[in-house]
């Protein structure tokens, strides 16, 4: 996988989020020519050069995916793209819906444009299960991005440049998630707010999720989407396990109350990564699914049927993926993940 990234010139879109940030400090350790990190937020990237303290070949570069012709500038003599800029929290897209679509919709595609316009390699759009089968603004928006992304190549002509998505599901301890904010509610002696202790969602953490965007680089051939298989909680055993390890690491003897709150507009008691419909072409993996393009230029190379095009590749069974169907962490399982991914 080093050598996918060895010598060459990246661009993180989004770069001072969680996933962007670790997709950064990730490829440091892979000798790339130059990583640029792609942010309109000058507080994090500040914060994120005294976590880093960079290289001379790390740039923090000011600019949002709105503005294309900042975008352009960005992306002048880059290899591959990680376009991880979005608008990622439900309630927020709910009630900013075309500020939404600008970042979302409107940034994709001014990615798409300066990647051809700028010959790139490589560009990999991180994606949710949010846009499988959507209910809320924040899932339609990354949808329409996952359909400007596939369609990318009707107008492609004789550009290089390849493209896939991504699709993953909750990623603890990312800013603005549900841990963290169950960690400060309990540290503060406030209750925990479950919005529905039903609820199921996948999970991973973001070491697991920054590897599986790494290995969709190195098996992309062009306009799939690489969705990541994962674990399981229900947020009622999410939560009593957060309880649990918080209050022995920090020595927290009362009782820690929980106040159910009602699911927010938008959310939905279990999450898809996979709908039917995709399934029936899609081809299977130990860790990951691949959705084919229903949509091949004559010249796409895939042949299926006549050569194997992922090693060990499988066809999927034909079902959606969803957080009700598979089966869910225990609490044990759930605080051993904790451990790992969680400073209490």
């Amino acid at each position: 996988m080093a050598n996918e990234f060895k010598n060459k010139r990246i661009l993180v879109t989004g770069g001072t989020g969680s996933i962007g940030s670790a997709i950064v400090k990730e490829l440091l350790k892979c000798q790339p020519y130059q990583v640029r990190v792609y942010s309109r937020d000058e507080t994090k990237q500040f914060e994120l050069m005294h976590k880093i303290y960079p290289p001379a070949s790390v740039n923090f570069l000011i600019g949002d995916v709105r503005d294309k012709e900042r975008l352009n500038m960005a992306m002048e003599n880059i290899d591959i793209v990680f376009h991880a800029a979005a608008l990622k929290h439900v309630v927020a897209c709910e009630r900013n819906p075309f500020e939404a679509v600008k970042t979302n919709v409107q940034g994709t595609q001014n990615v798409i444009d300066c990647a051809y316009a700028n010959q790139v390699d490589k560009v990999i759009m991180i994606s949710t299960d949010k846009a499988t089968d959507p209910t809320n603004v924040m899932g339609c928006t990354k949808l329409l991005a996952e359909k400007l992304i596939l369609a990318s190549f009707l107008y492609k002509g004789k550009k290089k440049t390849k493209f896939c998505c991504v699709r993953f599901g909750n990623v603890l301890g990312t800013r603005g998630s549900v841990v963290p904010l169950f960690i400060n509610q309990i540290k503060s002696g406030q209750p925990i707010t479950v919005t529905d202790p039903k609820m199921t969602r996948f999970i991973m953490s973001i070491p697991q999720a920054v590897r599986l965007v790494f290995k969709s680089v190195e098996l992309m051939k062009n306009n799939e989407i690489f969705v990541l298989k994962m674990p399981v909680v229900t947020l009622k055993d999410l939560a009593r396990a957060v309880t649990e390890v918080c209050c022995e690491k920090n020595k927290i003897s009362q009782k820690v109350s929980v106040k159910i709150i009602g699911k927010n507009g938008g959310e939905r008691i279990h999450e898809k990564l996979l709908t039917i419909e995709e399934s029936i072409g899609a081809l299977e993996l130990d860790d990951m699914f691949i959705v084919l393009p229903n949509l091949l230029e004559p010249s796409s190379g895939y042949e299926f049927l006549k050569n194997d095009c992922y090693l060990g590749a499988r066809k999927a069974k034909t079902g959606d993926y969803s957080s009700k169907n598979v089966k869910k962490l225990t609490v044990a399982g759930i605080k051993k993940i904790l451990l790992s991914v969680e400073n209490f």
